[in-house]
């Protein structure tokens, strides 16, 4: 009489591999930063190249609807930026302004608006309908920015600030030769121009 042969199944526990999944969730809830919005939305025009822009010693402007925002990577950057501003043009900010500053995104106000801006929730600054970084020749802030933002980027970083140009696809050209002039005028004949991935298929 053949015996039966009793087969047992198997059990495997899964607790180890519950606590390393709940330790992954963990880690990147606790490391997620949250997407600030953009202080001048705009649609970029299309491109093929990938090339990415460095996370580090770069300043952004942004045009589009006939204004110019201004925004710089690097929050010690961001503050020696402010306080060399601040020195030119006679606004003394507290060290609260220039924490909440160092966590802004871009601004798009002249200079003796900035403590009104910058005392603004998040959400409010982007309803607060921004004129713009002035760039008339009378009083030509943006150049200003640029010019403290490469000397506060040597001083702490000892790298030569890099630009980049986002503008709007259906901006006129005018606009964006201005502020090419700007830069041109400080020496700075390099810069990027921020594009949106186009398909290879188009």
């Amino acid at each position: 009489m053949a015996g039966k042969s009793s087969k047992k199944a198997a059990s495997i526990d899964m607790t180890a591999m519950c606590d390393v999944a709940f330790l992954l969730l963990t880690f990147f809830i606790l490391t997620a930063t949250a997407k600030i919005p953009e202080a001048l939305p705009v649609d970029t025009p299309q491109s093929t190249v990938q090339t990415k822009l460095p996370e580090s010693d770069l300043a952004t402007l942004t045009i589009g609807k006939g204004k110019v925002f201004f925004d710089l990577k690097g929050r010690e950057v961001r503050v020696k930026t402010l306080e060399l501003m601040g020195q030119k043009y006679g606004v003394e900010f507290t060290d609260d302004e220039k924490s909440k500053f160092a966590l802004m995104e871009g601004i798009g106000v002249p200079i003796l608006n900035l403590k009104q801006l910058i005392e603004m929730k998040t959400a409010e600054r982007s309803k607060a309908g921004q004129p713009g970084v002035p760039t008339d020749s009378l009083d030509n802030q943006l150049k200003e920015w640029v010019y403290n933002a490469r000397i506060a980027n040597i001083e702490l970083n000892d790298k030569e600030l890099q630009i980049a140009i986002k503008g709007d696809a259906k901006e006129e050209y005018p606009s964006i030769r201005k502020v090419m002039d700007i830069l041109q005028d400080q020496g700075i004949n390099s810069f990027s121009l921020v594009t949106g991935l186009r398909g290879k298929n188009f």
